[in-house]
């Protein structure tokens, strides 16, 4: 049987996850908001993070200064959350602090000024993943105030705290009409998490995962049992695997399926590659292996074109809010150009098109191309 979000389906109770990748709010496009922090990144590409805007002025032409906390969402404010019950949620890759104490082991250092979060705000995130490996950029204190900061501007962060009980707690979100959504996240080392970066009982940090990971999905689907009410959605949101991949390693596909039969999830919502990734609905649950980048500084640096990184795709999975499983996935085709994420246009919507076709054949996967200009996923059941 094909599935799809237009297939004749009994009446059900629903709600919309809308989710995207890969959100760095900091370094060069931290320096066009109100508020621009220090523009030093401690890097050896660049000396100052304005360099990051001249690039992408460079690559795409010129960006006003400073400009609007909305303008970061070009046209899509208007349709990133639909109509009706609804939770967004993204991964928010950067530090968000004033700290200067930087991280000396890494070469790559984000972070935005605080003044700045209400452009988060601005776009209506319910929850955001902080498991990832730009989260400490700028040391224990710096991920204090991001956590701080966040918990001041009213946004949900998940998967780093002040010890590990916290960093493995998720955020619980409720939805009026359509129950609750809990969200788990955690990372991995496999998207360059420093092994010494994971929380400890005295010690801030991220939720990270071992590699095997067998022990901690043990213990994850405790917390997931422990949660998880009637009628609940329990979604995970995992930074894991290397950049620049082709085909994904089929260690992490078993690990994806581990979490579904083994820890009781209903969404994994995977993130890391910079690109998008293959899409499988697993015993009829929802896997993204990779959202891709939403929203990024890397528009005019070269080197991995081929990937087209600068498009990705805000995903609205409409969820049976009884069983978690998926009913339908519409997808938009987005572009970062001029530092700010917008619509797609119809042939970087058809090269999507094309890489997931590609990349989510082996799991019985495909989209299609609908009247407004969306992929829609369809598979076999």
């Amino acid at each position: 049987m094909i599935v799809s979000p237009a297939g004749r389906m009994p009446p059900t109770r629903s709600l919309t996850l809308c989710m995207c990748g890969d959100v760095m709010t900091g370094r060069g496009i931290d320096q066009i908001l109100p508020h621009p922090g220090d523009p030093t990144p401690h890097e050896s590409y660049m000396r100052s993070a304005l360099g990051y805007v001249e690039l992408a002025e460079r690559a795409s032409g010129p960006i006003p200064r400073p400009v609007e906390l909305n303008y970061i969402w070009g046209d899509l404010l208007g349709e990133i959350r639909p109509a009706g019950p609804s939770v967004l949620l993204g991964n928010l890759e950067t530090a968000v602090t004033t700290r200067d104490d930087y991280w000396p082991e890494k070469g790559i250092h984000y972070r935005m000024h605080p003044a700045n979060l209400p452009c988060l705000s601005a776009a209506g995130f319910d929850c955001l993943s902080l498991a990832n490996n730009h989260v400490l950029d700028w040391g224990n204190d710096g991920l204090r105030e991001t956590l701080d900061r966040l918990r001041s501007a009213n946004l949900r962060g998940v998967g780093a705290g002040l010890n590990s009980a916290e960093a493995g707690d998720p955020a619980v979100i409720a939805v009026p009409g359509a129950g609750r959504v809990s969200v788990f996240a955690f990372g991995m080392t496999s998207s360059g998490i420093p092994l010494s970066w994971a929380a400890a009982p005295d010690r801030p940090g991220v939720n990270l995962a071992p590699d095997p990971p067998d022990p901690f999905v043990r213990n994850l689907g405790g917390r997931v049992r422990d949660a998880k009410k009637p009628g609940d959605i329990v979604v995970v949101s995992v930074h894991w695997g290397s950049n620049w991949v082709r085909s994904l390693p089929q260690s992490q596909i078993e690990f994806a399926h581990q979490l579904i039969d083994e820890a009781g999830l209903d969404v994994v919502h995977g993130h890391s590659s910079h690109h998008v990734c293959g899409i499988e609905v697993y015993r009829g649950q929802l896997i993204l292996y990779s959202c891709g980048d939403f929203l990024t500084d890397y528009e005019g640096i070269g080197g991995c074109e081929a990937f087209r990184p600068d498009l990705g795709l805000l995903y609205r999975a409409r969820l049976d809010s009884h069983s978690g499983r998926l009913l339908g996935l519409e997808m938009v085709p987005t572009r970062v150009r001029r530092l700010r994420v917008q619509r797609a246009g119809p042939a970087d919507a058809m090269w999507l098109l094309d890489r997931l076709n590609g990349a989510s054949r082996p799991f019985g996967t495909w989209v299609k191309l609908n009247r407004r200009g969306n992929l829609t996923l369809q598979w076999e059941s």
